[in-house]
């Protein structure tokens, strides 16, 4: 790829960061992981407390794209009709017609989605997969891009049905926003909303692109961004390494290896470069890696956290030292 084009690609991606930024204050690099998941046409998993902003996070986002931006709030109630949509007699014409569900969208927000039955949050495997959705055997697609941003409480597990394990897998990464880091980003929150006069500014956000130039990056992601064999051994080792850990009952999925690698060439092309590097991948291996694990009960009565079973394994494997840029 040529100089001026990586330059283009790498000035798109930061004037999402930053218009993303200009209203959800505080922990910049997951604003940069969620960026590069979407660019890598993966979803992404939010677990964290009440009252963080993610809800606001995903809504600027679908915004600075420009993007078609929905909210489903899961309930216990929730069927999957109401999230995929039915058939429905119309007796005008005399034959069904298709009200589509919420799921039809760019940009989805799946709002606590362990407070609805196994068959609901099931609704969503097909869409975040294959993007498209079976309904009465009919099949349709879904427009591109299509991201899902699902969030869940992790202390309150009253009325929650936990994820299963195939369901967990369909998010390429795990993020966690976090409190302010500090008093001057919390005072900054309450500066901003002083100034916005109102909970939610994004109806007053313009885009910074297109969906079509999104998808655009996003296909130049596919086709220019190369990953050298060294890596790609580096990856392996690394999935392979949580699968053999004294620690772990389960390990990784291949489908761990394939989020990593999407996601760091979306990290490579967010810092304006046509390769990858040790460093990408480090950067999103624990994101990637550590809600595909399941721990031995032993340890996790012992309060041991995935994450860092995954920084073991990263601490242990040799970091490739001959990559190469281009292949020769």
């Amino acid at each position: 790829m040529l100089p001026h084009q990586l330059e283009t690609c790498q000035r798109q991606c930061q004037a999402i960061l930053d218009q993303v930024s200009s209203v959800f204050v505080g922990n910049r690099p997951v604003v940069r992981k969620m960026l590069a998941a979407a660019l890598a046409n993966s979803h992404v998993l939010f677990e964290d407390y009440p009252g963080l902003g993610k809800t606001l996070l995903a809504k600027v986002f679908g915004k600075a794209l420009d993007c078609q931006y929905t909210r489903i709030q899961f309930t216990p109630d929730l069927l999957p009709a109401d999230v995929i949509g039915t058939k429905v007699w119309r007796q005008t014409d005399g034959e069904f017609f298709l009200v589509k569900g919420p799921i039809f969208t760019n940009v989805l927000l799946a709002d606590e989605i362990n407070r609805a039955p196994p068959k609901t949050q099931s609704a969503l495997l097909e869409a975040m997969e294959e993007r498209q959705l079976t309904i009465d055997g009919e099949t349709h697609t879904l427009e591109q891009p299509f991201v899902v941003l699902a969030t869940q409480n992790p202390i309150e597990q009253e009325g929650t049905y936990p994820l299963p394990e195939a369901q967990m897998d369909r998010f390429a990464l795990r993020l966690s926003t976090g409190y302010a880091s500090t008093a001057q980003e919390e005072s900054q929150i309450l500066q901003r909303r002083i100034q916005w006069q109102q909970d939610d500014p994004s109806d007053h956000l313009a885009p910074v692109m297109s969906r079509e130039t999104f998808r655009a990056l996003q296909q130049i992601l596919e086709r220019m961004v190369y990953v050298d064999p060294a890596i790609l051994e580096y990856v392996s080792v690394i999935v392979r390494g949580t699968r053999t850990h004294p620690k772990v009952e389960v390990g990784a999925s291949p489908r761990g290896g394939l989020a990593i690698l999407k996601v760091a060439r979306a990290g490579a092309l967010m810092e304006g470069r046509d390769f990858v590097t040790p460093d990408d991948v480090k950067f999103i291996a624990r994101d990637a890696l550590a809600h595909r694990i399941i721990l031995r009960v032993e340890e996790a009565l012992e309060g041991v956290h995935e994450g860092q079973v995954v920084d073991e394994v990263i601490a242990q494997t040799p970091v490739p030292k001959d990559v190469r840029a281009r292949p020769t």
